[in-house]
C-alpha cells in the first residue's frame, strides 16, 4: 500500500493556494498536514475558499511545523527565499515554491537547497531528484510549451508573443484593474516588453538551443477570470506538416501537452492541467497558438504535477481534471 506523502502549505488563502487544496484534498496519496496563513490562522480554510465546504475540515494554522514530507510555498514572491534562510529546514523535507523566488539559475542556490526548474517538459528527470523546485510561471509555462519544440532545434531566435491572461493572473488582493466594473468589456495591454516572466522564458529557450533567442512579449489583461491565451510568432520557410510532426514527436511522451491540427480556444484548457497548442503559417510567417488554466497548469498543477514526480507517484495522479466547457 502506498504510504501518504504528507504536505504543508504556507500562504493557502490566496488563489494558487486555494487551487493547490482543491487538488490535494482530493488526491489519493496526500495527507495534508497543514495550511498556514498568517491573516487566517484558527479559521476553517472553507471559510475563504467556500467551494470546500463539505470537502474539508481543515482549519488555518498561523504556524508551520516540520513533521511532513513536502512544503509548498503559495505566498507572496520574496517570501520563500525569506523563509529558507531564516529556518533550518529538514533535509528530508521536500519543497515546491509557486513564485519567481528560485527560477532564475543565478538564484537558484540558497541556504543548503537548488532549486531546480519545474518545467516537467524539459526537466522531468531532474525532477525525480530533486529536492527542491521552482515552479514556473503562467506565462512562462504557456509561452515555453508553445516553443520548445524549435528552440531544442535551434530553429528560432528572434519572437514576437503576445498573450492574454484572466484576473486571477493578478492574484487574490485587489487593485484598481482586478475590480470587476474595470474588467468587465475591457482589455489593456501591460508591461510591454517587460514582463517578470520574461528572464525564465529566455533562459529556458536559450538553454535548450544553445543560442540567445530574444522574446518580444506584451502581455494583455482580459475581461475573464482564469486562463492564458498566448501567440508566437517568427519567420520560417519550414513546412506546416513538419512542424506539427515536429511538435507531436517531442510532446509524445507528455501527457499534459496535446498538440491539434484544429483550432484550439481557451475553453478546452480552463479547469485542466493541459496545454493545448495549435501552429499556423501564412507564407513564411509561422504563428504558434498556446493555451493553459495560469491557475492549474501555469501554478497549482504543475506543482503537483511536480510533486508527484518527486515522490515516485504516477505523474497525472490527482490531476484528471474534467474542464468546464460550458
Amino acid at each position: 500500500m502506498q504510504k501518504k506523502v504528507r504536505v504543508g502549505i504556507m500562504g493557502g488563502a490566496g488563489y494558487t493556494g486555494g487551487e493547490l487544496i482543491r487538488l490535494l484534498v482530493n488526491h489519493p496519496y496526500i495527507e495534508i498536514s497543514f495550511v498556514q496563513s498568517s491573516s487566517n490562522g484558527g479559521k476553517p480554510v472553507s471559510d475563504v475558499h467556500n467551494d470546500l465546504l463539505g470537502e474539508t475540515d481543515l482549519m488555518f494554522s498561523p504556524a508551520h511545523q516540520f513533521e511532513i514530507d513536502v512544503l509548498f510555498f503559495c505566498s507572496g514572491h520574496g517570501e520563500a527565499v525569506k523563509f529558507v534562510r531564516e529556518h533550518d529546514i529538514p533535509t528530508s523535507v521536500r519543497l515546491i515554491d509557486l513564485g519567481n523566488d528560485f527560477r532564475l539559475i543565478e538564484n537558484a542556490s540558497v541556504a543548503n537547497r537548488k532549486f531546480i526548474y519545474g518545467l516537467p517538459e524539459v526537466n522531468r528527470e531532474a525532477i525525480r531528484i530533486a529536492d527542491s523546485i521552482a515552479n514556473p510561471g503562467c506565462f512562462a509555462t504557456a509561452i515555453q510549451l508553445g516553443l520548445l519544440p524549435l528552440a531544442s532545434e535551434g530553429l528560432v531566435t528572434e519572437i514576437y508573443t503576445t498573450g492574454i491572461t484572466g484576473s486571477t493572473g493578478a492574484g487574490q488582493s485587489l487593485s484598481s484593474t482586478s475590480h470587476f466594473s474595470w474588467r468587465s468589456n475591457n482589455i489593456q495591454a501591460y508591461k510591454t516588453l517587460t514582463h517578470q516572466h520574461l528572464g525564465e522564458i529566455v533562459e529556458t529557450l536559450s538553454s535548450a538551443s544553445d543560442k540567445k533567442v530574444n522574446l518580444n512579449f506584451v502581455p494583455w489583461r482580459g475581461d475573464f477570470a482564469r486562463g492564458i491565451f498566448i501567440s508566437s510568432q517568427f519567420q520560417s520557410d519550414i513546412a506546416l506538416d513538419t512542424l506539427n510532426d515536429l511538435y507531436k514527436e517531442f510532446y509524445k511522451l507528455h501527457p499534459f501537452v496535446v498538440v491539434s491540427d484544429e483550432h484550439i480556444h481557451l475553453k478546452q484548457a480552463v479547469n485542466t492541467n493541459k496545454c493545448f497548442i495549435q501552429i499556423e503559417k501564412n507564407e513564411g510567417h509561422v504563428v504558434i497558438h498556446s493555451v493553459i488554466d495560469n491557475l492549474l497548469k501555469g501554478a497549482s498543477g504543475q506543482a503537483v504535477q511536480n510533486m508527484n514526480l518527486m515522490f515516485g507517484l504516477g505523474e497525472t495522479t490527482g490531476l484528471k481534471l474534467k474542464g468546464s466547457y460550458f
